[in-house]
């Protein structure tokens, strides 16, 4: 029973064991009792029913530990922990004093005064003394009624004398102090390597708070050098835009001006010529024949006037001028994007990590070269071990190391090839049966088809631009980012990128050199090291 006193206490307390309670549970009446006591009562009764209130309940209801109320009796406990109960002298008569010694052989604590004899004569000082204990039947031999003096190593338990002789005859036997020494020894050496697996957690905790402080200020300076290059090509992008607006202003106004020149001419002749159609027209009924004759010639002779049919207005050249200007623009913005896209690929190469083709992994029908890095079809199933994550329907192959964090590059030399795939997939893509290459069938890549088609399996498939046909595709990941991008390394150009995905497990470099093909497509992939761009 619980020392503890005060109304908490007997809140707290089991009606049936008098203890504050162990696991609570409650009754469909609302009362509690530790849920050992009460299955013990239900079990050793006909009829369930509440031992506190005795109402009865049809079915033996199925208890549920009140979570609420053990928290308040664990936060009691914590707070107001049990005092270990004194034992008390078993020879002191009215006013019983605290034992000093319990006894094996007498089977009795005793104090100070009472324990004296044990001190003192000879036979009783042969007597097995120890720390006063309560319950001294447990450090007896039940069955031969001897302490237990003795530990068996062969059974595990304490034993007296006369079980060294009988049951345990033959046993591995030593004195309880020599085992208690080296359990003592075991569990400070258990002590001092639990200890070191704390320093090292701890460590290992500092590490990934380094790693992840690096990896931040790594990445905040490549925000900050990809948010400088973006700014320098809008930059460029607008500059081009006013030198554009600019020339194609200057050509209106030059237009305009020429055409208001042309019609001031014309206008002017215009007038000249009216003046002389009406001066011929009053000549042409004159009586002064000496005048007309006189005047005839410089009338009839040819005017200084421009000959207008060699005149034409080119309402093409602004049109013309706007289109150098755009070429001009579009070679600008080329030469930009080029620029940053070899600066980016530059970034990322120094991501670049060591890919060795995982040989369980490939299927029968490929072929693998013996330092890993090159793969082709050899147009022949072999006999391999049908292992679980071994392709069997499509003709590729992973990458041995698995990427479930950060960053990583690598590049494949395609040279020659009329078809193939390259990208990464996750662990857990299904490696028996046809792969659809969409990301949501865990699969994010792109292929050649056909000698010139290329497309991402983005779901539908998206058809890539290349302008030139790629000898070595780089692929980089960002796995908290989820990107995927795919870069033609020898010209720095960009093919496609997977944006926005949400990986889980690991990330496998995918490779595919698809089917030989009768030897047009029987060049290998080949994974190369990685030649940072200058």
């Amino acid at each position: 029973m619980s020392s503890s006193s005060g109304p908490l206490t007997e809140e707290l307390q089991c009606s049936i064991c008098l203890d504050v309670f162990t696991d609570p549970v409650s009754t469909p009446c609302g009362h509690n009792f530790c849920k050992t006591c009460l299955n013990k009562c239900w079990d050793n009764s006909q009829t369930c029913n509440c031992p506190y209130c005795k109402e009865t309940f049809k079915h033996r209801p199925d208890l549920k530990i009140n979570t609420t109320l053990r928290e308040v009796v664990d936060h009691y406990k914590k707070k107001s922990p049990e005092k270990k109960a004194e034992v008390l002298c078993d020879v002191c008569e009215e006013r019983k004093l605290k034992a000093l010694k319990s006894c094996l052989v007498c089977q009795s604590s005793y104090c100070e005064t009472h324990l004296e004899p044990h001190l003192r004569m000879a036979g009783l000082k042969k007597h097995k003394l120890m720390n006063p204990v309560s319950n001294l039947e447990d450090y007896i031999c039940q069955k031969h009624e001897r302490p237990l003096e003795l530990f068996c190593r062969d059974d595990q338990t304490c034993v007296c004398p006369i079980c060294t002789v009988t049951d345990h005859k033959n046993h591995n036997t030593v004195f309880i102090e020599e085992e208690i020494e080296e359990k003592k020894t075991q569990l400070m050496k258990t002590q001092k390597d639990t200890q070191q697996m704390i320093q090292d957690r701890l460590k290992k905790i500092q590490d990934v708070k380094h790693s992840a402080e690096v990896r931040k200020r790594n990445t905040e300076k490549e925000k900050a050098a990809r948010v400088e290059l973006f700014t320098d090509l809008i930059r460029s992008i607008e500059r081009c835009q006013t030198e554009l607006l600019e020339v194609m202003e200057e050509q209106q106004k030059a237009a305009e001006k020429q055409e208001e020149e042309l019609i001031e001419e014309l206008e002017q002749e215009i007038t000249e010529l009216k003046m002389r159609n009406t001066e011929l027209e009053q000549l042409s009924h004159t009586e002064d024949h000496l005048h007309l004759l006189q005047i005839y010639s410089s009338l009839c002779s040819s005017r200084n006037t421009r000959n207008w049919s060699e005149i034409s207005v080119k309402t093409d050249e602004s049109l013309e001028t706007l289109r150098r200007a755009l070429t001009k623009l579009q070679d600008s913005l080329q030469e930009k994007l080029t620029l940053t896209v070899s600066t980016g690929l530059k970034r990322i190469q120094q991501y670049a990590v060591d890919v060795t083709l995982d040989p369980d992994t490939a299927h029968p029908k490929l072929i693998l070269s013996d330092d890993g890095k090159q793969v082709r079809d050899g147009d022949i199933i072999q006999e391999l071990p049908d292992k679980p994550e071994r392709f069997d329907k499509c003709v590729c192959v992973l990458g041995k190391e698995g990427f479930s964090s950060g960053r990583f590059y690598f590049e494949v030399q395609v040279k020659e090839k009329t078809e193939w795939d390259l990208g990464v997939v996750r662990e857990s893509i299904d490696r028996k049966g046809k792969i659809t290459r969409t990301p949501s069938n865990e699969c994010w890549a792109v292929v050649l088809r056909n000698g010139n088609e290329y497309w991402a399996g983005a779901g539908p498939d998206v058809s890539l631009c290349v302008r030139v046909k790629p000898q070595r595709v780089g692929v980089f990941v960002d796995y908290e980012e989820g990107l995927v991008s795919f870069y033609d390394v020898e010209s720095s150009s960009h093919l496609y990128s997977f944006t926005d995905q949400s990986f889980t497990g690991k990330l496998y470099p995918y490779f595919s050199p698809c089917l030989n093909d009768g030897g047009k497509n029987s060049t290998p992939l080949i994974i190369t090291p990685v030649k940072h761009n200058k």
